[in-house]
C-alpha cells in the first residue's frame, strides 16, 4: 500500500563533489526493480513524487534528484553560481546512477522527462541501464512548435529572458510561472542550442556528441503528446534519431482519445495520467503492453 512507503531525503555528492538533494522511495516489500527519475529543466523533483510513489507501490525502488542549481540542490544565491548545462547529466545524474547501481539487485531503469531524455546519451555508464522511457523529449528548436508557441518562445529567448538575467543575475523563471529559477549559464546555453533544428548536435563547440549518442543501445520508449507545444512528435523524432543504434519505440499520444482535456508538456506526471504510468511500468518490466488506446506510431 502507498501508505506503507518510506521516502528518505539524502545528500549525494556529484562527481565533482557538489551536494545534490536526492529522494529515495522504497517499496513496502522486496524491490522488483530500481528506477531513476531524471527530470526536466526547471522542474523540481517534488513534481514527480506521485509517480514515484505509484511506482514504489508496484514494488519498484525509486530515486529522484534535483540537479545543481535547482530545488534542494540550489545554492544560497544563484547570482554568482556558474555551471555547464551538461553538468546535470555528466556529473549529477552520473553520480546518482553510481549511487543506485551500488544498492540492490534487479533491473535498473530510467524515466526521463524532457532534458531527462537528452541526458541518456550524455551519461557516463549508461550501459548499466536496461530500459528507458522518455516523456516530452524534443530538439527544442522553435521551428518544431506551433506558430503561436514559436512567437512566445522567441520572445522569451530574445527579450524577456535576457532582461531577467540582466536584472537578477540568473533566469528568474519562477516570475513567469514556468518553473524553478535557473542559473544564467544554463540560460545562455539553452538559448544557443534552441537556434538549431537538431539542438546541441549542431553546436560546433560540442564535437563528438553524435558519436557519443550512437553508443547508446538499450531499448527506449519515447512518448510525446500531440498537444505538447514545446516537444511535439516532430521535435521528438529530430532528437531521438541521434540514438541511431538504440531500438526506439516512438509513441504519440492523443489526449482526446485518452479522455483527457490536455497533456501538454507537463501532464504526463499529473494524477490524470495514471494509465500512462501503468503502461510505463509494464513496458519497463518487458511486458510490452499498451494500456492506453491512444497510442499511435509514425
Amino acid at each position: 500500500m502507498a501508505s506503507d512507503l518510506i521516502a528518505s531525503e539524502l545528500v549525494v555528492p556529484a562527481a565533482d563533489g557538489y551536494p545534490l538533494g536526492v529522494t529515495h522511495v522504497a517499496p513496502s516489500g522486496p524491490a522488483q526493480g530500481r528506477l531513476i527519475v531524471a527530470g526536466a529543466t526547471g522542474v523540481p523533483q517534488r513534481f514527480y513524487a506521485r509517480f514515484a510513489r505509484f511506482a514504489a507501490a508496484q514494488g519498484i525502488a525509486v530515486w529522484m534528484l534535483d540537479y545543481r542549481g535547482v530545488g534542494a540542490s540550489r545554492p544560497a544565491s544563484l547570482r554568482d553560481f556558474r555551471m555547464d548545462y551538461l553538468d546535470w547529466a555528466r556529473l549529477d545524474l552520473a553520480a546518482l546512477l553510481d549511487h543506485v547501481d551500488g544498492r540492490g539487485d534487479g533491473p535498473l531503469w530510467m524515466v526521463g522527462h524532457s532534458f531527462g531524455g537528452h541526458a541518456i546519451g550524455l551519461l557516463p555508464g549508461h550501459e548499466r541501464i536496461q530500459r528507458v522511457v522518455t516523456f516530452a523529449t524534443g530538439a527544442g528548436w522553435h521551428g518544431w512548435m506551433p506558430p503561436l508557441e514559436r512567437l512566445r518562445v522567441q520572445f522569451l529567448w530574445r527579450v524577456m529572458g535576457p532582461l531577467l538575467v540582466s536584472a537578477t543575475g540568473y533566469l528568474a523563471w519562477s516570475r513567469l510561472g514556468l518553473g524553478e529559477d535557473l542559473p544564467r549559464d544554463l540560460f545562455h546555453q539553452w538559448r544557443r542550442w534552441c537556434r538549431w533544428p537538431r539542438y546541441f548536435f549542431e553546436d560546433p563547440e560540442l564535437p563528438g556528441l553524435a558519436e557519443q549518442f550512437a553508443e547508446v543501445r538499450m531499448p527506449i520508449r519515447a512518448v510525446n503528446a500531440l498537444d505538447d507545444h514545446w516537444a511535439p512528435p516532430a521535435s521528438r523524432d529530430a532528437f531521438m534519431a541521434q540514438y541511431r543504434n538504440a531500438p526506439v519505440d516512438a509513441v504519440t499520444l492523443d489526449p482526446r482519445k485518452l479522455g483527457l482535456r490536455n497533456i501538454g508538456h507537463m501532464g504526463y506526471f499529473r494524477p490524470q495520467a495514471l494509465a500512462l504510468w501503468e503502461d510505463t511500468l509494464a513496458w519497463l518490466r518487458g511486458l510490452g503492453t499498451d494500456a492506453t488506446s491512444a497510442v499511435t506510431r509514425p
